[in-house]
Protein backbone atom coordinates (compact mmCIF):
# COMPACT_ATOMS: atom_id res chain seq x y z
CA UNK A 1 0.00 0.00 0.00
CA UNK A 2 2.81 2.45 0.75
CA UNK A 3 4.40 1.95 -2.63
CA UNK A 4 1.39 2.76 -4.35
CA UNK A 5 0.32 5.84 -2.05
CA UNK A 6 4.08 7.00 -3.17
CA UNK A 7 3.41 6.23 -6.97
CA UNK A 8 0.19 8.63 -6.37
CA UNK A 9 2.36 11.15 -4.23
CA UNK A 10 4.29 11.40 -6.99
CA UNK A 11 1.64 11.42 -10.20
CA UNK A 12 -0.71 14.02 -8.67
CA UNK A 13 1.10 15.50 -5.89
CA UNK A 14 1.37 19.38 -5.89
CA UNK A 15 -1.62 19.56 -8.74
CA UNK A 16 -3.97 20.93 -5.86
CA UNK A 17 -3.45 21.12 -2.47
CA UNK A 18 -6.95 19.35 -1.43
CA UNK A 19 -5.19 16.51 -3.02
CA UNK A 20 -2.05 16.34 -1.35
CA UNK A 21 -3.51 16.98 2.25
CA UNK A 22 -5.99 13.67 1.13
CA UNK A 23 -3.02 11.80 0.26
CA UNK A 24 -0.94 12.35 3.56
CA UNK A 25 -4.15 11.23 5.48
CA UNK A 26 -3.68 7.82 3.12
CA UNK A 27 -0.36 7.55 4.31
CA UNK A 28 -1.40 8.12 7.78
CA UNK A 29 -4.20 5.58 7.86
CA UNK A 30 -1.38 3.11 6.09
CA UNK A 31 0.74 3.65 8.89
CA UNK A 32 -1.85 3.32 11.82
CA UNK A 33 -2.84 0.32 10.24
CA UNK A 34 0.56 -1.11 9.95
CA UNK A 35 1.12 -0.33 13.63
CA UNK A 36 -2.46 -2.33 14.60
CA UNK A 37 -1.92 -5.04 12.43
CA UNK A 38 1.82 -5.63 13.42
CA UNK A 39 3.49 -5.65 9.72
CA UNK A 40 7.15 -4.04 9.65
CA UNK A 41 8.39 -2.49 10.56
CA UNK A 42 5.91 -2.35 13.27
CA UNK A 43 5.88 -5.72 15.82
CA UNK A 44 3.08 -6.77 18.01
CA UNK A 45 2.41 -9.17 20.14
CA UNK A 46 0.07 -11.42 17.76
CA UNK A 47 -1.78 -13.25 21.68
CA UNK A 48 -1.86 -9.21 22.63
CA UNK A 49 -4.32 -6.42 20.76
CA UNK A 50 -3.77 -3.20 19.99
CA UNK A 51 -4.79 -0.67 22.90
CA UNK A 52 -8.11 0.76 22.74
CA UNK A 53 -6.41 4.20 22.17
CA UNK A 54 -4.61 3.11 19.09
CA UNK A 55 -7.81 1.36 17.25
CA UNK A 56 -10.11 4.76 18.44
CA UNK A 57 -7.64 7.00 16.44
CA UNK A 58 -7.29 4.71 13.70
CA UNK A 59 -10.80 4.43 12.94
CA UNK A 60 -11.17 8.15 13.45
CA UNK A 61 -8.87 8.64 10.75
CA UNK A 62 -10.07 6.47 8.49
CA UNK A 63 -13.90 7.69 8.33
CA UNK A 64 -12.43 11.48 8.00
CA UNK A 65 -10.73 9.92 5.27
CA UNK A 66 -13.56 8.64 3.87
CA UNK A 67 -15.70 11.80 4.73
CA UNK A 68 -13.21 14.14 2.73
CA UNK A 69 -13.17 11.92 0.14
CA UNK A 70 -17.04 11.70 -0.10
CA UNK A 71 -17.84 15.21 0.25
CA UNK A 72 -14.99 17.23 -0.98
CA UNK A 73 -12.77 14.81 -3.73
CA UNK A 74 -14.91 12.72 -5.35
CA UNK A 75 -17.35 15.39 -6.42
CA UNK A 76 -14.68 18.10 -7.54
CA UNK A 77 -13.79 15.37 -9.76
CA UNK A 78 -17.14 14.43 -11.13
CA UNK A 79 -17.92 17.84 -11.62
CA UNK A 80 -14.65 18.31 -14.01
CA UNK A 81 -16.03 15.09 -15.87
CA UNK A 82 -19.06 16.70 -16.24
CA UNK A 83 -17.01 19.30 -17.97
CA UNK A 84 -14.70 16.90 -20.10
CA UNK A 85 -16.82 14.59 -22.03
CA UNK A 86 -19.51 11.71 -21.38
CA UNK A 87 -17.09 8.51 -21.52
CA UNK A 88 -15.00 10.28 -18.76
CA UNK A 89 -17.69 11.13 -16.72
CA UNK A 90 -19.35 7.56 -17.15
CA UNK A 91 -15.79 6.09 -15.90
CA UNK A 92 -15.98 8.56 -13.34
CA UNK A 93 -19.14 7.33 -11.81
CA UNK A 94 -18.28 3.94 -12.25
CA UNK A 95 -15.46 4.30 -10.36
CA UNK A 96 -17.42 6.42 -7.31
CA UNK A 97 -19.67 3.90 -6.98
CA UNK A 98 -16.93 0.99 -6.52
CA UNK A 99 -15.36 3.27 -4.16
CA UNK A 100 -18.93 4.02 -2.61
CA UNK A 101 -19.24 0.31 -1.52
CA UNK A 102 -16.14 0.32 0.32
CA UNK A 103 -17.40 3.01 2.47
CA UNK A 104 -19.80 0.63 4.19
CA UNK A 105 -16.98 -1.80 5.62
CA UNK A 106 -14.69 1.41 6.51
CA UNK A 107 -17.80 2.47 8.53
CA UNK A 108 -18.59 -1.08 10.09
CA UNK A 109 -15.50 -1.46 11.54
CA UNK A 110 -16.00 1.51 13.16
CA UNK A 111 -18.69 0.67 14.53
CA UNK A 112 -17.41 -2.29 15.85
CA UNK A 113 -14.35 -0.94 17.37
CA UNK A 114 -13.83 2.92 17.59
CA UNK A 115 -15.47 2.31 20.78
CA UNK A 116 -14.52 0.46 23.78
CA UNK A 117 -14.92 -3.38 22.09
CA UNK A 118 -15.92 -6.14 24.49
CA UNK A 119 -14.04 -8.82 24.79
CA UNK A 120 -16.24 -11.16 22.34
CA UNK A 121 -15.71 -8.37 19.65
CA UNK A 122 -11.66 -8.41 19.88
CA UNK A 123 -11.95 -11.43 18.90
CA UNK A 124 -12.51 -10.60 15.40
CA UNK A 125 -10.44 -8.18 15.03
CA UNK A 126 -7.30 -9.55 13.25
CA UNK A 127 -9.58 -11.32 10.73
CA UNK A 128 -11.94 -7.91 10.47
CA UNK A 129 -8.60 -5.65 10.31
CA UNK A 130 -7.17 -8.09 7.58
CA UNK A 131 -10.47 -7.70 5.47
CA UNK A 132 -10.77 -3.94 5.78
CA UNK A 133 -6.77 -3.40 4.72
CA UNK A 134 -7.93 -5.62 1.56
CA UNK A 135 -10.78 -3.35 0.72
CA UNK A 136 -8.64 -0.28 1.82
CA UNK A 137 -6.33 -1.11 -0.57
CA UNK A 138 -8.74 -1.77 -3.81
CA UNK A 139 -10.74 1.55 -2.62
CA UNK A 140 -6.99 3.18 -2.75
CA UNK A 141 -6.52 2.07 -6.33
CA UNK A 142 -9.89 2.83 -7.51
CA UNK A 143 -9.13 6.77 -6.29
CA UNK A 144 -5.94 6.51 -7.52
CA UNK A 145 -7.57 5.78 -11.39
CA UNK A 146 -10.53 8.52 -10.49
CA UNK A 147 -7.75 10.89 -10.13
CA UNK A 148 -5.63 9.57 -13.52
CA UNK A 149 -9.13 10.11 -15.33
CA UNK A 150 -9.43 13.49 -14.40
CA UNK A 151 -5.96 14.25 -14.61
CA UNK A 152 -5.65 13.34 -17.96
CA UNK A 153 -7.77 15.82 -19.13
CA UNK A 154 -8.15 18.85 -16.34
CA UNK A 155 -6.37 19.65 -13.63
CA UNK A 156 -8.56 20.23 -10.36
CA UNK A 157 -9.12 24.04 -9.60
Amino acid sequence: MLNELAHAKEEWGGTLSIIDNWLEARQSIIVLYCELAGLPPYQRDVRALPAQDKITKFCQKLLDYASKGHFEIYEQIILKCKLDNEKNLKLAQELYSQITTTTETALNFNDKYAEDASDTTLLDFDKDLSELGEIMENRFAREDHLLAVVHLHHTLS
